[in-house]
C-alpha cells in the first residue's frame, strides 16, 4: 500500500488514551441496548475482540484501507456483521443479498447519513445535500438537483455547451504545448499530471454548471484552491476519532478538526471563491437565490474529486492492459474518424468505452464503503434484528470483486459488460454493480458524472498517444483511508495521433 495514510496516520497512538479516558469520563455506553425482546429475531453476528468503549476501533488502525480490513473480517465472520466503533453499533454488509435488501426492503429505514465533524465543517454545516441527514433540508436540496441540475435535459444542454467546451479546450491547451516545444526544437517531451489536467476540467465543468463561469484566477491562485481542495477531499475521506468518540472532540487527538478549520478558512480566503460569495459573478445557470453561494459552492467542491479519481484509475488501467487501450482507440478510430474530434454526438456508439468506465468503477469505486447510512427506525436484514441508530457501511469494494458475481473478479476485463454482465449498469438497480449507491439516498449526479467521464476519457484517448515517462507499468498501489484515491501521481506523455487541423476544430 502507499505511504500516504489518511487514515491510520495519527490515530493509533491515540486508542489507548481513548479508552483510558472514556473509563474515567463515562458509564459504559453498552447498556442503553437493554435486554432484546425474545420475541425478536437474533442481531447479527457480531465481530470478537472489541475493546472497553473503544470497541473494534484498534482492528482499523492499521496499514490497509479500511475496505481491506473489513473485507478480510467479512470473509471469516459472513457477510453481515456488526463491530462497535466507539459508541456506534455498525452493521457491515457484503454481497449483493444484503446489499438489495437494506435498499429496497429497507430504503427508508436506511435513509439518513449519519453526522460527522467533516461535513460539518467542510460541508457548510452539511450543506453538502450528499451528506445531510434525512430530512426536509435533503429533501429540498435533492429536489433542486434532480430537477434543476441533474435531469436529462439540462444534461443534454451541458454535455453540448459546457462539458464539450471543457474538454476541447483541455485538449488544445495541451496539444498547443506539445507544438510549441516542437517548434522551439525541444526534445524534451512535456509531462502531464493527470489526476491534475482531469480535475481542472471537472472543476470548470462544476463552475459553469454552478456559476455560469470557469474557473478563471492567476496561476497563484489556481495553485492555492488546488491545493486546498485536494486538502479538503483528503480530509474529507479519512478517519476522525471524534466521530465514533464524540465525548473527546475537545481533546481534537488527532488533529483533524485544527486541519479542516484551517483548509475552510483558506477556501474562504481565495480570491474567485471570494468574489462568488459576494455574488460578483454572472448569474449561474440554476435557480439559487442570491442568499444560496454556499449551496453553490459546496456543490462545486462536491462534484470535482470523484470525476477526477476515476478517470485517473480508469487512464491507469488502460495504459498497463495495452491490448485493452488498444481495442478502445480502434472502436474510436471506427465511430468517430481520424479527421474528427467531436465525441460527444457519437458516445451513444462507444459500447466497449461505456464498458472500460464500468469496470474501473468496479474495481475501484470513488467510495469503497459507500457513504455511512444511519437507520431511523428498526428493520430485519438478513433474518437479523437491526435496531434504530445503528450504523451501515456497504463495502462496495468487496461487493463487487465477489467471485460469486464476477469470473476473475481481481482482472480488468471491461467485455464482461459486452457479454455475461452487458444488462448491468451503474444507476443503483443491478446490486452487483453499486459505485455510487442504491435506494433513495444514491447519488443524483449519477448520469451528469457518467456524461463527463465518457466524454473526456474519449476525446482523451482519441486525440493522442499516451505513455508513462519511463514507459513502464503504472503503480496501482491505493492511498490508505475512506475514499479509493491512488497513492502516487499519474504522469503521462500526451502525443498527438490526430492531425494537426482536427484540434482545431471548433476551438
Amino acid at each position: 500500500m502507499g505511504n500516504e495514510t489518511t487514515h491510520a496516520r495519527g490515530s493509533t497512538p491515540f486508542i489507548p488514551l481513548a479508552s483510558t479516558m472514556g473509563l474515567l469520563l463515562s458509564r459504559s455506553n453498552n447498556s442503553s441496548t437493554g435486554v432484546a425482546s425474545k420475541t425478536l429475531p437474533p442481531s447479527p453476528p457480531e465481530v470478537g475482540g472489541a475493546w472497553p468503549l473503544i470497541g473494534h476501533l484498534h482492528l482499523l488502525s492499521g496499514k490497509q484501507p479500511p475496505h481491506v480490513t473489513l473485507g478480510k473480517l467479512a470473509d471469516k465472520y459472513g457477510q453481515i456483521f456488526t463491530l462497535r466503533l466507539g459508541v456506534h453499533r455498525t452493521l457491515v454488509i457484503s454481497n449483493y443479498e444484503m446489499a438489495k435488501q437494506c435498499f429496497t426492503v429497507n430504503d427508508k429505514a436506511f435513509a439518513s447519513h449519519p453526522k460527522s465533524v467533516a461535513f460539518e465543517i467542510l460541508g457548510y454545516n452539511i450543506s453538502m445535500f450528499g451528506f445531510s441527514p434525512y430530512g426536509s433540508y435533503w429533501r429540498t436540496m435533492r429536489k433542486i438537483a434532480t430537477v434543476h441540475v441533474f435531469s436529462p435535459q439540462r444534461i443534454e444542454i451541458l454535455l453540448k455547451n459546457v462539458m464539450e467546451s471543457e474538454v476541447k479546450i483541455a485538449i488544445k491547451d495541451s496539444y498547443d504545448i506539445w507544438q510549441k516545444m516542437k517548434n522551439e526544437g525541444n526534445t524534451e517531451r512535456a509531462i502531464t499530471e493527470m489526476k491534475k489536467w482531469f480535475g481542472d476540467i471537472a472543476i470548470n465543468v462544476m463552475f459553469r454548471t454552478v456559476m455560469g463561469k470557469r474557473f478563471d484566477g492567476d496561476e497563484e491562485e489556481n495553485q492555492r484552491i488546488r491545493k486546498a481542495l485536494r486538502a479538503l477531499f483528503d480530509l474529507t475521506g479519512s478517519f476522525v476519532i471524534c466521530d465514533t468518540l464524540p465525548y473527546l472532540r475537545w481533546l481534537d487527538l488527532d488533529g483533524k478538526e485544527k486541519e479542516m478549520k484551517k483548509t475552510v478558512k483558506e477556501l474562504d480566503e481565495i480570491e474567485t471563491l471570494r468574489n462568488m460569495r459576494k455574488n460578483k459573478l454572472r448569474e449561474s445557470i440554476l435557480p439559487f437565490s442570491h442568499s444560496s453561494t454556499k449551496k453553490k459552492q459546496a456543490l462545486i467542491l462536491a462534484g470535482n474529486d470523484t470525476t477526477s479519481g476515476t478517470l485517473t484509475w480508469a487512464l491507469s488501467l488502460l495504459v498497463n492492459n495495452r491490448k485493452v487501450l488498444n481495442k478502445a482507440i480502434q472502436e474510436l478510430d471506427t465511430q468517430i474518424g481520424m479527421e474528427n474530434i467531436k465525441i460527444e454526438t457519437e458516445l451513444t456508439k462507444l459500447n466497449y468505452l461505456q464498458a472500460i468506465i464500468k469496470e474501473t468503477l468496479r474495481l475501484y469505486p470513488a467510495s469503497p464503503l459507500n457513504v455511512p447510512h444511519e437507520s431511523i427506525e428498526n428493520c430485519i436484514v438478513g433474518g437479523y434484528h437491526v435496531p434504530t441508530g445503528t450504523r451501515l457501511l456497504t463495502n462496495v469494494s468487496k461487493l463487487q470483486r465477489d467471485p460469486m458475481l464476477y469470473v476473475d473478479p481481481l482482472e480488468f476485463r471491461p467485455e464482461r459488460f459486452l457479454t455475461t454482465h452487458k444488462d448491468v449498469d451503474v444507476k443503483g438497480q443491478h446490486f452487483e454493480l453499486i459505485p455510487f449507491g442504491s435506494g433513495r439516498r444514491m447519488c443524483p449526479g449519477i448520469s451528469f458524472g457518467l456524461q463527463l467521464m465518457q466524454i473526456t476519457l474519449a476525446t482523451l484517448l482519441h486525440g493522442f498517444d499516451i505513455v508513462t515517462p519511463n514507459e513502464g507499468p503504472i503503480d496501482m498501489a491505493e492511498q490508505n483511508g475512506l475514499t479509493t484515491i491512488k497513492a502516487s501521481p499519474l504522469e503521462a506523455i500526451l502525443t498527438p495521433r490526430l492531425s494537426t487541423h482536427v484540434f482545431s476544430q471548433n476551438t
